[in-house]
């Protein structure tokens, strides 16, 4: 028996059970009967496992993160740790990679570990299959489980991302709507974020009326730090004769491959080559010139995330959702727009 199964029982949320559990005012006469009620029916003593809603805390937050080496993963892992630091608590962090065993082996070592609260840092950690989620459905069952640029429906678990969707939508109706239909889409990956970003490029070509060319949309396999490598790309396509004259890349990265590809083969930018890129990340202003990127306001999603959990940790009501819009930021690969 869990605090999970008594809110489910009471018909009523976790952190009204936690409220009960600590002597909360804030709870209805009729509510705290009953939830008392079924906890004398079961027996249910708070354990461990309760300690996420301000039962026996720990005070420490279990950090999940596929690859600390990405610019995008790094920079939200400094920002969490430092608002959870503001708010008293310590942070575990555990670098999973990509396969699902190895997720799944790490989040299982951070609740052996007694954490109050696991935040999952990316959209990786949501798999394509339902029944591949298991797994944080069950820990959700234990703790409070933040995701950060995902999204998954179940009690008990908490999203805060960006609006990718919209975010690639607008930066891909920018280009259309200065005549510019042959853009060439870049990603790299096919994660939760990842489908959002590339259903927001097809969006804007069906807003506009525009056939959809399938040999625009081209996956890069490589590594998120092969910058030469994403340019031996492009100039593979360039040999094939596919034409573009814009470059979209689903994060920085890839459109910094875009711009060495372009000097490579003294391409203009951005008279003969737009190019925009996503994340607003350091490599940005780093490029030359520098690049046009969606900033998606990572600092911010990562404060409302370490709010939303320390409120869950104090048996507050918060929103399971919170959804932020995408800021594109125009720069010199983009300047005569």
């Amino acid at each position: 028996m869990t605090i999970y199964d008594i809110s489910k029982q009471a018909g009523v949320s976790i952190a009204t059970v936690s409220r009960v559990l600590n002597g909360s005012a804030n709870v209805k006469p009729g509510t705290r009967k009953k939830v008392l009620e079924i906890i004398e029916q079961c027996g249910y003593t708070p354990n461990a496992f309760a300690r996420g809603l301000g039962l026996n805390s720990m005070n420490t937050i279990g950090l999940l993160c596929a690859d600390s080496s990405d610019l995008y993963l790094s920079k939200a892992i400094y920002y969490i740790e430092r608002d959870l630091r503001a708010n008293g608590y310590h942070s575990v962090l555990s670098c999973t990679g990509y396969e699902l065993a190895n997720k799944k082996s790490s989040l299982s070592l951070l609740l052996d570990q007694r954490v109050d609260s696991v935040i999952m840092i990316g959209s990786n950690f949501i798999e394509d299959e339902a029944d591949n989620n298991q797994y944080i459905r069950d820990a959700a069952k234990q703790v409070p489980i933040m995701l950060l640029n995902a999204d998954l429906d179940c009690t008990n678990v908490y999203c805060t991302m960006c609006d990718d969707f919209k975010s690639m939508q607008e930066a891909a109706l920018l280009l259309i709507d200065q005549g510019i239909t042959d853009i060439l889409y870049l990603y790299n990956s096919t994660s939760f974020s990842g489908l959002k970003k590339l259903s927001g490029y097809r969006s804007a070509y069906t807003m506009r009326n525009i056939p959809l060319n399938k040999h625009y949309q081209q996956f890069f396999t490589g590594s998120h730090e092969d910058i030469d490598g994403v340019c031996s790309f492009l100039n593979a396509l360039r040999q094939k004769e596919l034409k573009f004259s814009a470059v979209l890349a689903s994060e920085d990265m890839l459109a910094a491959g875009a711009i060495k590809y372009a000097r490579l083969n003294e391409i203009r930018v951005p008279s003969e080559l737009k190019i925009i890129g996503f994340n607003n990340s350091l490599l940005a202003t780093c490029c030359e010139p520098e690049l046009t990127s969606v900033d998606n306001h990572l600092e911010r999603l990562c404060s409302e995330l370490v709010k939303t959990c320390i409120g869950t940790l104090n048996g507050e009501e918060m929103p399971q959702k919170a959804i932020f819009s995408g800021e594109l930021i125009k720069r010199g690969s983009t300047l005569n727009m």
